[in-house]
């Protein structure tokens, strides 16, 4: 259980505030973006069109908004957390009742000059209301059942909003970030434990209910060897450009799976293996050396924030961006079923681009605002 402090912080002026952005989780998110861009340049042949253009401009245009993010009051986005989690969970309704059909899923809402995905606005929403509900709880409360019915209903009902979709990879997502930050509380170990025994128990039932798509990636996890040119072409192409990357790649643009486009969904997906490909054992280590530094910076900023809320909101996002990396990355190499979960920063999209720096700025946000008092 996470104690609360309350501890009193002088007012800031905005110049003050700009200067306590932590310019060194900046400087690794651009590093990162730098790979996704490279990337996206290689995957289009050596042009920045049609992929790594509009990543940059994205990029720019969300580091402006994560900043932006960062320098509002904390107190502003406690008392926002309900009624974003209002607006995502309409937004998650409306798509399933109108929502746009792309790639075999209704995911998006057209408006016009942009679509948006309300499931990666729910990713963060979620974090925001448990964050706020657990602010200010003491110990007894959190051990009592009663009071975990609410963020049990926080979780679940956009999670299934989101396999209606279907999307089983993101509601996957909101479901553990949840039930991290459910974890992180102080919720009895009991509770945990049984919800996952009632989850096995309840596969065989859910199994019926999953697309012929999702259960063919399922025989595929099992057996690889199942069908190389169907429905186990995607990960047979990804292993066969992971391996034939080797230590230390086969060059900038050199990459024959993805050059001659073998690999599929390269520039979203499987853009990891891409760039393992490209630049082998080393690169791939190299990036994953630059999400643990962002992770490391992050959670040392919730140690160092002293009210609650902070605490839980950064440790709530930085799960659920790690836990994000670690799907993309298992599942390019084979060790989960593919579940179509982009790279932060790295994988082409907009709202999950825009979604992701709104989350770092909310995690930069509390390190600005760490001595404040957060009051319920």
């Amino acid at each position: 259980m996470i104690r609360d402090s309350m501890f009193l912080q002088p007012e800031q002026t905005l110049f003050q505030r700009f200067m306590n952005l932590n310019w060194g989780l900046v400087f690794l998110l651009c590093c990162v973006m730098g790979v996704g861009a490279t990337s996206l340049y290689s995957a289009a042949g050596g042009s920045f069109s049609p992929w790594a253009d509009k990543q940059l401009i994205r990029f720019c245009g969300g580091l402006v908004i994560m900043c932006a993010v960062a320098l509002v009051d904390m107190r502003w986005w406690y008392r926002l957390a309900w009624p974003l989690y209002g607006v995502a969970f309409v937004l998650l309704i409306l798509v399933d009742i109108m929502g746009h059909i792309g790639m075999g899923a209704q995911r998006w809402i057209n408006l016009g000059f942009i679509q948006i995905q309300p499931s990666e606005i729910m990713k963060i929403a979620v974090i925001m209301a448990l964050a706020r509900h657990f602010h200010g709880a003491g110990p007894e409360q959190v051990r009592r059942l009663t009071f975990l019915i609410i963020p049990a209903v926080l979780i679940l009902a956009p999670v299934g909003l989101v396999m209606l979709q279907p999307d089983l990879g993101t509601a996957m997502l909101i479901l553990m970030g949840g039930a991290a930050m459910v974890f992180i509380a102080g919720a009895p170990l009991w509770i945990f434990i049984s919800a996952i025994a009632a989850g096995l128990a309840a596969i065989p039932i859910g199994w019926q209910f999953m697309h012929e798509y999702q259960k063919q990636r399922v025989y595929v996890f099992l057996n690889p060897e199942l069908d190389p040119l169907g429905s186990g072409y995607h990960i047979t192409q990804s292993k066969i450009a992971l391996g034939s990357g080797g230590v230390y790649g086969k060059g900038f643009m050199e990459g024959t799976q993805s050059k001659l486009n073998f690999l599929p969904e390269k520039q979203t997906d499987f853009i990891f293996t891409l760039w393992a490909e490209e630049w082998g054992l080393f690169g791939g280590a190299f990036l994953l050396g630059l999400f643990a530094l962002i992770f490391m910076t992050c959670l040392r900023i919730a140690m160092r924030c002293r009210h609650n809320f902070g605490r839980y909101l950064a440790v709530g996002l930085t799960v659920n961006f790690s836990l994000h990396v670690f799907i993309n990355i298992s599942m390019a190499m084979g060790l989960i079923p593919v579940v179509g979960i982009p790279l932060p920063m790295v994988s082409h999209g907009g709202t999950a681009m825009i979604s992701t720096l709104i989350g770092f700025g909310l995690i930069m946000c509390c390190h600005v605002y760490r001595h404040s008092k957060v009051t319920r």
